[in-house]
């Protein structure tokens, strides 16, 4: 099973010594000596490790990892996979795809449970980044956005798809989120809080993408624009204003919006946001949303605070 998996993220120059001791320890763990067979992994580990051996540390203990999964020993395979990151961190491996890739599917294999799945996402996305505090490469949020849905772990999947660069994924699965778990009444409710949180974030490309394909694709919204519900109508005309960039548009728009604007205490929120990062509004002096800090929100410190959202009230 692993075979393939375990190529796809090894240089070839690896293979021979690290075939030859993976057909040691498979056949170990073929025989049920899991145990022995985690620590000679993790002997093995810190003797590539002290003799620089990164890329051959590595390739063996994801190859591990994916055989004690296959095992279904969860334990043993997070704290390969854990080790994985271990080389990744004290190397200088450069992040690429390819490698994402294979994290991600160590992170697929978890127990969605576990503290371990957690820890190892955690510490991913920080890697990911160069180690820095940003909040992680926008291909690794897509990978795990996409896997987060397949689980129906919907809230979950539809932070990392803000923190990507895939509109059109995130909109297919609000679509999906809505249907199954939303208010037929609630149907704009979802799409215009990812619009909004995406332009917190500056980007506005993906807002602009999930609006249209959400619409689009959405078995209870009608053709538009103009859309049936104001809240769609709203989130239409304030993505051509902030093409336009003009401030006098802007405000008339959330004034006349206000009704729908109610709906959701955190769209006011957003908005001063919005209009400080498009339109040059400047930030406000008074304590912020729960009193956390003074002056204006970061983007993040807004996607926290909406945990609580119009979908998890759902569940």
């Amino acid at each position: 099973m692993a075979e393939p998996e375990s190529l796809r993220c090894s240089s070839a120059r690896n293979r021979g010594g690290v075939q030859r001791v993976e057909g040691k320890l498979r056949a170990s763990v073929e025989k049920g000596d899991y145990y022995e067979a985690h620590q000679m992994y993790r002997t093995l580990f810190f003797r590539y490790m002290s003799q620089g051996k990164h890329a051959e540390a590595r390739e063996l203990m994801y190859n591990g990892a994916l055989l004690f999964f296959s095992y279904n020993q969860q334990n043993s395979a997070a704290d390969l996979s854990m080790l994985v990151l271990e080389v990744l961190e004290k190397s200088d491996t450069k992040v690429e795809d390819e490698m994402l890739e294979c994290l991600a599917k160590l992170f697929s294999l978890m127990d969605p449970n576990s503290p371990e799945r957690v820890a190892f996402v955690s510490r991913a996305l920080k890697w990911s980044t160069g180690g820095s505090s940003k909040l992680g490469h926008p291909k690794f949020h897509q990978l795990l956005a996409v896997i987060l849905w397949k689980e129906q772990n919907y809230s979950e999947s539809r932070y990392h798809f803000l923190h990507s660069s895939d509109g059109e994924g995130c909109a297919q699965m609000l679509v999906e989120y809505s249907s199954s778990r939303g208010y037929r009444t609630e149907v704009d409710m979802f799409v215009a809080q990812a619009v909004l949180q995406f332009l917190c974030l500056k980007n506005k490309s993906s807002a602009s993408v999930v609006f249209s394909t959400y619409t689009d694709k959405h078995p209870s919204i009608e053709k538009g624009p103009p859309f049936v519900q104001p809240l769609l109508n709203f989130i239409w005309f304030l993505l051509l204003a902030v093409d336009g960039g003009k401030l006098t548009v802007f405000t008339v728009l959330c004034e006349q919006y206000q009704p729908s604007l109610k709906r959701d205490p955190m769209y006011n929120e957003y908005l001063d946001r919005i209009g400080q990062l498009f339109f040059g509004v400047p930030p406000k002096q008074s304590p912020s949303y729960g009193g956390l800090k003074h002056g204006p929100a970061s983007p993040l410190e807004l996607e926290l605070r909406s945990s609580e959202t119009v979908e998890d009230r759902h569940h």
